[in-house]
């Protein structure tokens, strides 16, 4: 169970990385303090093997009209895929996600919509870009690091780069559950951003990859608990100096009938966490969320009468 004493041990453990600085995040020709507006981004779908139906489009006209309407909820960022990163799915050729997704970034940055696009493959990210999109959500490897960097950096858009151990996020073979959820991430995550810099590019967020699948012997159960450590531990990344993006669980397994509920919960972990960037289906319900936690704050409480 999750206490105050031990969010209380945590917060003093670390001390020195709670309250440091990040970069503003810079989207098009917007400048954001996460800190002070945390950015909600919405997700829509074009793979009917999501697990979330209600994020999925089954044509260009319905992941435009989905799109329209996270916006208008208030997603400060519409991610758009094409390719479930669920391994367990059928892989989506990259001519085929150009296919779909095209459309739909056009459309949506034509009418004024922040188009962010969810790929590791070269091609798909760099026909998104060119259609208008201003983010990729980048969920490959370094393996494509060499590759994709230039499209990024060609493009000056934004990248929020996805700690992903394998080749890409559908690559498991290498991903288990440590005792310490962000354990090696400082020193991947600083390596990698050096790199992506030292090739042009310039807007960074980083993403610690919770929502990506693990190993099969990996329990639901231990996943879960793995989540929520993890987004309390996100504080311990502040220290890159980057804006820390997280793909809110949705936990079926702990929620049952209730997992619509799920990301809201989460969404308070993540907060307390230091998180910034916010992805989820439930755009609404978190935006709910989040400005009841700005609205609100714990002070000193006055005991004294009269």
């Amino acid at each position: 169970m999750i206490s105050l004493r031990e969010l209380a041990d945590l917060a003093t453990r670390y001390e020195a990385d709670l309250s440091h600085p990040v970069d503003l995040l810079r989207v098009g020709n917007r400048s954001i303090d996460v800190d002070a507006t945390p950015v909600i981004m919405g997700c829509v779908n074009l793979s009917q093997d999501s697990r979330y139906r209600e994020s999925i489009a089954t044509s260009t006209r319905s992941a435009v009209r989905k799109g329209l309407v996270l916006a208008a909820q208030g997603a400060d960022i519409v991610d758009v895929g094409a390719e479930s990163s669920n391994p367990r799915t059928a892989q989506v050729a990259a001519e085929e996600q150009i296919s779909a997704l095209v459309p739909v970034v056009q459309e949506l940055a034509r009418q004024g919509v922040a188009v962010s696009v969810e790929t590791y493959e070269p091609a798909v990210a760099r026909a998104c870009l060119e259609a208008g999109a201003l983010v990729l959500n980048y969920t490959g490897g370094v393996v494509s690091d060499e590759e994709m960097f230039p499209i990024v950096a060609d493009r000056q858009a934004t990248m929020i780069l996805c700690h992903v151990e394998g080749s890409n996020c559908r690559d498991v073979a290498e991903r288990g559950v440590d005792e310490d959820p962000v354990s090696g991430m400082v020193d991947y995550f600083v390596k990698r951003v050096d790199h992506a810099r030292s090739m042009g590019v310039e807007r960074i967020a980083i993403d610690p990859g919770i929502g990506f699948s693990h190993k099969g012997s990996v329990t639901a159960d231990v996943r879960i608990n793995h989540q929520a450590r993890s987004l309390l531990h996100t504080f311990r990344l502040r220290r890159i100096g980057l804006p820390i993006c997280h793909a809110l669980p949705h936990a079926f397994d702990l929620f049952e009938d209730e997992f619509r509920a799920a990301e809201g919960f989460f969404a308070v972990l993540a907060h307390m966490g230091g998180t910034g960037v916010y992805r989820t289906h439930e755009v609404p319900k978190i935006r709910a969320v989040l400005a009841a936690l700005r609205a609100l704050s714990v002070g000193p409480v006055d005991t004294s009468e009269g």
